[in-house]
């Protein structure tokens, strides 16, 4: 890859698995505040964005109703995943390979800044990223590619020379509606729900994942 490039992860399922943190987390705010819902809702809905895992529970949720919800919400996730952070098979070798070819990195997450630091520092990564967009730095959330054309646009890189890691399928269709290459990784979900990915992998340990970012 030029030097115009860059890799743009995803954070929950790319670089940690805290899946069974925040769906600890809504589980105990939906105990806490009397949320009636489906007993595989957060399941199915993980990965979405607060306002729309919120919005499918309280259609009729008031904007500052929606923001306590979601800030407590939260606060519950970074009291059950602090000091429980690792980072999955591949994620640090990957990273180290990146910044010694120069490619640039970047996180682009739904979660918000709070939670996004807290799992970055844990791991004690912060320095091999370029940049890191959180929910706080794009209106919409994926399958809407914004977030991932601001991280290429603060990069500096033109979106097809971008790589996206995901391991969604709302994420995977962002990365291609901004133009994007794509890496799925069947952490959170199966290959075969991973059909927009160009590679799919089950973990960034796969040699192949580094030999198709640097081809073009």
């Amino acid at each position: 890859m030029a030097s115009d490039g860059a890799v743009l992860f995803d954070l929950d399922g790319v670089i940690v698995d805290s899946r069974e943190h925040h769906l600890s987390a809504w589980h105990r705010l939906a105990e806490e505040r009397g949320l009636a819902h489906a007993p595989d809702y957060f399941t199915t809905v993980f990965g979405l964005r607060n306002d729309a895992i919120l919005g499918g529970l309280l259609p009729d949720i008031t904007p500052d109703e929606l923001q306590a919800l979601a800030g407590r919400k939260e606060e519950l996730f970074r009291h059950v995943a602090r000091g429980h952070v690792e980072a999955l098979a591949g994620v640090t070798a990957l990273l180290a390979s990146l910044a010694e070819r120069g490619i640039a990195s970047a996180i682009v997450t739904s979660t918000p800044r709070e939670n996004l630091d807290l799992i970055i520092d844990e791991l004690g990564i912060r320095g091999r990223f370029q940049t890191l967009v959180a929910e706080e730095d794009a209106t919409k959330g994926k399958p809407d590619p914004e977030g991932f054309l601001v991280a290429a646009e603060r990069l500096g890189a033109a979106p097809g020379r971008c790589v996206v890691i995901e391991d969604a399928p709302a994420g995977l269709r962002a990365a291609r509606a901004g133009g994007m290459r794509s890496i799925g990784v069947t952490t959170t979900h199966p290959a075969a729900a991973l059909s927009d990915a160009e590679l799919v992998v089950a973990s960034l340990a796969d040699a192949r994942v580094l030999t198709f970012i640097t081809e073009r």
